[in-house]
């Protein structure tokens, strides 16, 4: 990503969020409770590769299914509850279930996953009737604003009896098992597991489970979640992600600041100008602050304006140094007290600690940094790739052959999530970095392609080669064409006369 453009669409709307039902199922151990979790599809388009609990939105057909004990909104919820359930795990909660046999639920999985009959249909020829008691209400929660899909999801908490065996079948989860809040907790503070808000409230909930009541009182009432909406987003411990809206590149329409650390704290690219948005950041660091944490330095990837637009005003807020490496340091109106370069590692006291290694990434940016977590593998990795939105090469800042070299280094690291500055956290780091290093490949043969014999402008370059592109990025399409240009020039595979690319 990079800053917006003159002619560039204004950022989309606030998504409206989709009802969801999400189903925590759990069941007693002699040695405590176990929860039944699910890892969602690394290439679906929300939270792929994050683990969750069973469920989705909530369908049409689903306010046509009847729920003894509830109706309307309260009904359809709990109907798509049950659903999910069904599909996502193989367990089957109504009345009635406990007469059929376990072939016959995995044949009635199997018809309802297949769409053979509407989900109603399939509960009044076997007998079936959902209760609303069998799906108490655990809570509820709002995809934040900067997700381009939104969720408004209601939490059942689901006790599944011996007799039921949950298990999970290919296709939008790639695994499911049994574990223990506190195996799950652990996999999420090393990083082996990705978790959204919602999920690590109900783990450490159900760590310290007493009763089902107590659980469930507790479930309801998640701290720090104004409007049912998370304010802390920490992704794996001591990485904390915080969106501000900015002026970048549509779709994108925020740049996400990261606080990192679990003691001593490192503020990543504050890069809203906007007060209200800097006030909302300002607040959680300064509630991390009162908890004992302390602000060590603001640490900026690169110099673009939407990862810097607020970092006069946060270092003086937090009276905090900058950090950034020399070719940022030139170009950014702060004082920067410390240069970053390649190699050295940025020690984080807390418990537990953590040592950031510091990558000089040049491409996008000269100046460009990547943040390498030592234990996790973690790396925070500004604009060398994107969760949402694309990234440009704009010549004479960016360099294609660096930034591409850039990319390799990383994979090969290897590193393991990816936390960009524009979208969500992407769990299959090297996967997305050589998904990145094929498609540049892809277009750059076509950009050879489209270079012939008689030679071509850079305009008629770019007519040729992003014949998909969308008007508005046609500009854009050109700089990154240019890019490609002066890449191939370097290696001798294409010479230019007059403006005019001709084949070396």
């Amino acid at each position: 990503m990079s800053e917006t453009i003159a002619g560039a669409p204004p950022p989309p709307p606030v998504a409206v969020p989709r009802l969801a039902s999400v189903v925590v199922p759990y069941r007693r151990t002699p040695t405590g409770v176990e929860l039944f979790w699910v890892k969602r599809e690394k290439a679906l388009a929300f939270a792929g590769g994050f683990y969750a609990f069973p469920g989705g939105k909530v369908d049409k057909a689903d306010a046509a299914v009847p729920v003894r004990g509830a109706s309307g909104q309260e009904a359809a919820l709990r109907a798509a509850a049950a659903r999910e359930l069904l599909e996502e795990t193989g367990v089957l909660v109504a009345e009635g279930a406990e007469r059929l046999s376990p072939e016959a639920v995995t044949a009635l999985r199997r018809a309802l996953l297949a769409g053979e009959s509407p989900w109603g249909e399939l509960l009044e020829r076997h007998g079936l009737v959902l209760r609303a008691e069998d799906f108490p209400a655990a809570g509820r929660w709002v995809t934040p604003e900067f997700a381009p899909v939104r969720f408004d999801t209601f939490f059942y908490l689901v006790e599944v009896d011996e007799g039921m065996r949950a298990e999970w079948w290919a296709g939008e989860l790639s695994e499911a098992a049994w574990v223990t809040p506190a195996e799950a907790l652990s996999r999420w503070e090393v990083g082996t597991a990705l978790l959204h808000p919602p999920a690590v409230h109900v783990l450490r909930v159900m760590a310290r489970f007493g009763s089902r009541e107590a659980a469930l009182a507790e479930l309801a009432s998640p701290p720090l979640a104004p409007d049912f909406i998370a304010r802390r987003i920490e992704y794996h411990q001591g990485v904390r992600v915080f969106p501000v809206r900015t002026a970048t590149l549509p779709p994108a329409t925020h740049t996400n600041v990261y606080v990192l650390g679990n003691g001593e704290l490192l503020l990543v690219d504050p890069g809203a100008g906007d007060e209200e948005e800097l006030e909302g950041l300002l607040e959680m660091v300064e509630g991390l602050v009162a908890e004992g944490a302390r602000v060590k330095a603001v640490v900026l990837t690169h110099h673009h304006g939407d990862h810097i637009g607020g970092v006069g005003a946060v270092t003086a807020r937090l009276n905090a140094p900058l950090w950034c490496h020399a070719r940022t340091a030139d170009r950014v109106p702060v004082p920067t007290e410390r240069l970053l370069e390649d190699g050295e590692v940025l020690e984080l006291a807390g418990s537990p600690p953590q040592r950031w290694r510091v990558l000089h990434t040049p491409g996008h940016a000269r100046g460009h940094l990547c943040l390498v977590d030592e234990r996790t593998r973690a790396a925070v990795v500004g604009d060398m790739v994107a969760g949402v939105g694309s990234i440009v090469i704009d010549p004479p800042e960016g360099d294609m052959g660096e930034y591409l070299r850039q990319l390799a280094r990383l994979r090969d690291w290897p590193v393991t999530t990816l936390h960009p500055a524009h979208g969500m956290a992407i769990p299959d780091g090297p996967g997305k970095l050589q998904e990145y290093l094929d498609h540049r490949a892809a277009r750059e043969a076509r950009i050879v392609a489209a270079v012939p014999e008689e030679g071509v402008t850079l305009a008629q370059v770019v007519e040729r080669a992003y014949t998909e592109t969308p008007a508005f990025l046609l500009p854009i399409a050109e700089r990154s064409a240019l890019a490609v240009l002066l890449k191939l020039r370097e290696e001798g595979r294409v010479r230019e006369e007059s403006g005019r690319y001709f084949p070396a």
